[in-house]
């Protein structure tokens, strides 16, 4: 790890959250290798949220020993001029913004039914709060520039569900749906926005109940690097936008929302009516992608 690389990336700022460890960490030197000039955001906190650290300060000096540009910010992404000061940072140092990658998060892991309401509150004040506030503070530069590249860390837990994680599957969804609006209203300033569903072995995720692994020798194919390969793609020219794409174990694939044909009613509709066509309701035999609606006109 001691050459840059030329690449598309060569010259464009990067903004990457949470990035003083784990997955972000490695996306931040990826970007860094291959000639994007970095800004690494972390707290450094603990896992749950609380304390914090100087991990941003060390991906930093980790870069430009082999020969990137980055700088650090430890401002917090769940308070909104913590997040303002993000997109500052970078205006500050390199006077532009190309990249967002919401990447911070925290975890506290319970059942719905043993969680309090503010273990749930501050995981969606960090997980979804916080990647909002973070692209509300860059959206205005990329939409004036007329380009940017935005990755939102959704996960599987939210897209598909995990048992003791609803504050955490709820904001991860949450991001989901957020993404889908700002593809659109992004689409025509060429500012494309996507989700990135991650797998990987790190300090959060060791966590989770049931996971007991170790992180100095971890599996090879749980490395968090292996991930960072889609959010290149999504940050890439050609980028898709509104795209979900999961990356685990070296293994990289997409998933999407499909609907079957609709069960036409009428106006006069009832429950005892639709109960006569459950069956044909609930078949996903035939189901289709969503057909995609039209960005509407800028205001």
């Amino acid at each position: 790890m001691s050459e840059l690389m030329e690449s598309e990336f060569n010259g464009k700022v990067a903004i990457v959250t949470g990035a003083g460890g784990g997955i972000g960490r490695c996306h931040a030197i990826e970007f860094a290798r291959r000639g994007a000039k970095v800004v690494v955001n972390d707290l450094g906190g603990s896992v749950d949220g609380s304390g914090a650290g100087d991990a941003a300060d060390a991906v930093v000096a980790q870069i430009r020993a082999f020969g990137g540009d980055a700088v650090a910010n430890k401002a917090s992404v769940a308070d909104r001029d913590g997040a303002k000061s993000i997109a500052a940072d970078a205006l500050a140092a390199y006077g532009r913004i190309d990249i967002l990658v919401n990447n911070a998060g925290i975890l506290r892991d319970k059942t719905f039914k043993n969680m309090t309401l503010d273990e749930f509150d501050i995981v969606m004040r960090v997980h979804l709060t916080g990647t909002a506030y973070v692209t509300h503070a860059v959206w205005p530069h990329m939409y004036e520039q007329r380009y940017g590249r935005i990755v939102f860390t959704s996960s599987g837990s939210g897209i598909f569900g995990n048992f003791g994680q609803s504050n955490y599957g709820a904001a991860k969804m949450g991001m989901l749906g957020l993404a889908n609006v700002l593809a659109l209203e992004g689409a025509n300033r060429n500012v494309r926005v996507n989700c990135l569903g991650p797998g990987a072995a790190t300090r959060m995720t060791n966590t989770v109940p049931g996971r007991d692994e170790n992180l100095d020798a971890p599996d090879p194919l749980r490395r968090p690097a292996l991930v960072s390969p889609a959010v290149l793609y999504m940050c890439s020219e050609e980028a898709p936008n509104g795209a979900v794409i999961h990356a685990s174990g070296g293994n990289y694939h997409r998933s999407e929302i499909w609907v079957n044909d609709a069960v036409a009613l009428g106006a006069g509709a009832t429950y005892e009516d639709l109960l006569e066509h459950v069956d044909k309701l609930m078949d996903m035999s035939n189901a289709h992608p969503r057909q995609q609606r039209a960005p509407r006109p800028r205001r």
